[in-house]
């Protein structure tokens, strides 16, 4: 266990956009522990670096346990701390075991997995867990402060919403291009934005993720990101597809039924659309702003 982090003693200072992040770092290991505190505090966009030597102490920091910092975060309405940077392979809980405690959250802080080479299998799926970014083992100085950029900017975003919509309010999860999608390439994990994705194609209990650039197979179920990716813009229009729907340039009628084109020129792509999705797809196409269909 490690050693109890000192109290704030003025709780009442919740400002975490000014004032800059507050954060947590996890890591059973003290030397990468050390390592990824020095770089975060390093970054102009960190007040606060916490520490918990495992996932069990970490919920406890963000339980308010041993900071009136974190309680008043909480009694505010917003995340208990801005982010939290956890190993995934730890005894006891693991980080992914943690990442689904802090999904449950009401209002969930950012999560940014450090990962060593031997877990990219867990690495591929683990975005469907909530991770907003991923830092590969050895510790990269520029790759932390890219993730740290990352955290900044969605709470940058979401901060606000949070504060002043009323609980039970429509809004989305997150910006559509916060997340990203770890895909495994020859050995090496490569991060794709979910804003590069065009659509996606169900293979069996897979999903392929095509881009302008290609496609890349992730092991969740489509019907998972149907429900994740709804509030960032990508709809239902097949058994076997998933699109984003700004992306949709028409919708037309063939031989076989109705079918939607995604792009435009050379590389624009027809996908069939079921009879069952068909007019949920015409009333979200037709619905306003987009009232020239």
């Amino acid at each position: 266990m490690g050693k109890m982090p000192d109290t704030v003693s003025t709780p009442e200072r919740v400002q975490p956009d000014s004032a800059g992040l507050l954060v947590l770092a996890v890591d059973d290991e003290a030397p990468g522990l050390s390592e990824i505190k020095f770089l975060l505090e390093s970054s102009p966009h960190i007040r606060r670096v916490l520490t918990a030597f495992d996932a069990a102490e970490a919920l406890r920091i963000l339980r308010g346990d041993y900071e009136q910092e974190v309680m008043a975060r909480t009694k505010a309405g917003l995340p208990p701390v801005d982010a939290v940077f956890a190993d995934i392979n730890m005894p006891g809980l693991s980080g992914m075991d943690l990442a689904r405690v802090l999904s449950a959250f009401r209002y969930p802080p950012a999560l940014v997995f450090v990962t060593g080479v031997e877990e990219r299998d867990a690495l591929v799926t683990a975005f469907d867990v909530g991770a907003l970014d991923f830092i590969n083992k050895p510790i990269n100085e520029e790759r932390v402060l890219k993730a740290i950029g990352r955290v900044a900017d969605r709470v940058g975003r979401t901060a606000a919403p949070q504060a002043a919509v009323p609980t039970g309010t429509a809004q989305a999860a997150e910006p559509a291009d916060d997340e990203v999608i770890p895909v495994e390439l020859g050995g090496t994990i490569k991060l794709v934005p979910r804003a590069s994705v065009r659509y996606v194609e169900a293979q069996g209990d897979y999903a392929r993720l095509h881009t302008q650039d290609g496609s890349h197979l992730v092991r969740i179920p489509l019907a998972q990101l149907e429900e994740r990716w709804a509030n960032a813009g990508f709809v239902r229009i097949h058994r076997s597809y998933l699109v984003a729907l700004p992306l949709v340039s028409e919708l037309r009628m063939t031989a076989n039924g109705y079918a939607v084109v995604i792009g435009t020129g050379e590389g624009a792509k027809e996908l069939p659309v079921s009879r069952r999705h068909t007019k949920e797809l015409k009333e979200r196409i037709v619905r306003p702003p987009k009232s020239g269909w």
